[in-house]
């Protein structure tokens, strides 16, 4: 299982970002997937998740600003930010869940991840 992320950068308050996840060693379209941000000092938090069927879950600190997708044909995993605040700022990890049909969104409910995306947003 390789999970790589990719699309970080340092941008503005109010800014858009698009992260990727380039997932391969499965079988993506059996797979739940999803993205947790972690900050220096504090416990890795859950942003989003997304089903084989395409319904998601948000953290309510991103509801409305941040879209989670994937591409099941090209085994990639996307993080559409909008509004971009200070406090987004953080390492941003791809994770998957293998072999499920639906998963929550805590760190528990997945098994894989990523090596990480930085993100920092300036005032």
């Amino acid at each position: 299982v390789q999970l790589v992320e990719s699309g970080g950068a340092s941008v503005e308050a109010g800014g858009s970002l698009r992260l990727s996840c380039a997932a391969s060693g499965f079988n993506y379209n059996t797979s739940c997937m999803g993205w947790f941000r972690q900050t220096p000092g504090k416990v890795r938090e859950p942003v989003a998740s997304i089903n084989t069927d395409s319904t998601t879950l948000y953290a309510d600190s991103v509801k409305g600003r941040f879209t989670i997708s994937r591409d099941n044909a090209n085994n990639m995993l996307y993080l559409q930010m909008n509004s971009l605040k200070p406090e987004d700022s953080a390492m941003y990890y791809c994770a998957a869940e293998l072999d499920v049909s639906w998963v929550g969104l805590t760190r528990a409910d997945f098994g894989w991840w990523g090596r990480g995306t930085q993100v920092n947003v300036s005032t």
